[in-house]
């Protein structure tokens, strides 16, 4: 018998643009991230190579698979699993974004379509919308919406543009 095991950092970043491009293809095109069996059928690869390339890119980016699953559970800037922030684009509701600053990155997969975000306020729980397309916010309700994280954001403390 063969052996599967492949070393997820010996894997040429060509290989792994190409495995990213797809998945957000298919996430783009139906709102769910494909199995790895799935996407070694499209990349024609064996399936635990698609294994190790997917863990790679999970490891290079801010997503995640769902614990103790071979499943992507989250890979910017959308989620595979339901979340408060729902995205919708030329009115159909068929994502859901990572949190609330990577629903506004949503836009950039969507050239030339509106997107619309809709969430609860995390604080108080009022129906939070903006719609958007490319660069231009469409709407906000309310019009003075603020974001707010308690990850540290730009890097060292001293040089971060908000304290």
């Amino acid at each position: 018998m063969a052996d599967h095991t492949v070393d997820p950092e010996q894997i040429p970043l060509e290989e792994l643009d190409s495995a990213y491009a797809v998945i957000m293809r298919e996430i783009v095109a139906t709102g769910v991230a494909p199995h790895y069996a799935e996407l070694a059928r499209t990349l024609g690869v064996e399936p635990m190579r698609t294994k190790a390339v997917i863990a790679r890119i999970i490891d290079l980016t801010p997503g995640w698979m769902h614990p103790g699953t071979d499943w992507i559970a989250s890979f910017p800037p959308f989620n595979n699993q339901p979340t408060q922030y729902r995205v919708s684009v030329d009115g159909e509701q068929r994502w859901f974004a990572q949190c609330g600053f990577e629903a506004l990155a949503c836009r950039w997969l969507f050239g030339g379509r509106t997107v619309r975000v809709d969430a609860p306020c995390l604080l108080g729980g009022e129906p939070l919308r903006i719609e958007m397309r490319d660069e231009e916010i469409l709407s906000i309700d309310p019009p003075t919406m603020v974001g707010y994280t308690r990850s540290p954001v730009g890097g060292d403390a001293a040089n971060r543009p908000f304290r």
